[in-house]
């Protein structure tokens, strides 16, 4: 899963922004005349915020906001440490014990993380997981599990080390990946919601010009 992003929001902690589609219509005097809408002639893009009011409130109060702010670096900070002790087995042959170690602690902040996120998200959302704003970075975080788990299976089972650590680097590219669009959705969020600020503070001194 993902988290949330490192100061404040998860899956880290998390702003992002929707796109939905709405078409502005306009009718012609003929067509007017005849009391029928003409068609669209446009479509304009309306971009929807990531939280309620009421979400973000809860956002801000939960302390799996902060559990998830904490976690998300230290897994990263694994991972990079993993990276060096597995590449280093892979290229000299030696390490294999800290190599496997450095997986394995991966794997388990990546079991936390989710079972934490999944809290997080029911506090927030009121479901735990799979929720419309963060769908796909769960849906990708369950096939990140999934090959940390096979790498695990072959651990304990036996496979050959080099097979098995190149398993575990193909398990963290995807967890790259889906951290490095997940950071741009918070950057997005982040632009939205300062574009929805300044809309706001012009309309309200429109209003209070014209008043």
């Amino acid at each position: 899963m993902t988290v949330v992003h490192p100061t404040s929001e998860r899956h880290p902690s998390r702003d992002a922004a929707d796109a939905v589609s709405v078409t502005s219509a306009s009718t012609s005097p003929g067509v007017a005349s005849r009391g029928a809408p003409a068609p669209a002639r446009g479509v304009q893009r309306v971009k929807k915020p990531l939280y309620t009011p009421e979400q973000r409130r809860r956002r801000d109060e939960t302390k799996w906001t902060l559990v998830q702010g904490i976690l998300a670096p230290l897994q990263l900070l694994a991972m990079l440490v993993s990276v060096v002790l597995v590449l280093r087995y892979l290229n000299t042959g030696e390490g294999l014990l800290a190599a496997n170690v450095s997986v394995v602690v991966k794997t388990v902040f990546l079991y936390v993380i989710m079972i934490t996120g999944a809290i997080w998200e029911k506090v927030v959302f009121d479901q735990y997981l799979f929720h419309e704003a963060f769908f796909w970075e769960d849906v990708v975080s369950f096939g990140v599990i999934a090959v940390h788990t096979a790498y695990l299976w072959g651990l304990f089972a036996g496979w050959d080390p080099r097979a098995n650590l190149t398993i575990a680097l193909v398990a963290y590219v995807i967890y790259t990946v889906n951290a490095i669009q997940f950071l741009l959705k918070l950057r997005a969020a982040r632009l939205l919601e300062a574009e929805m600020a300044a809309a706001a503070a012009a309309s309200a001194g429109t209003l209070e010009m014209a008043s």
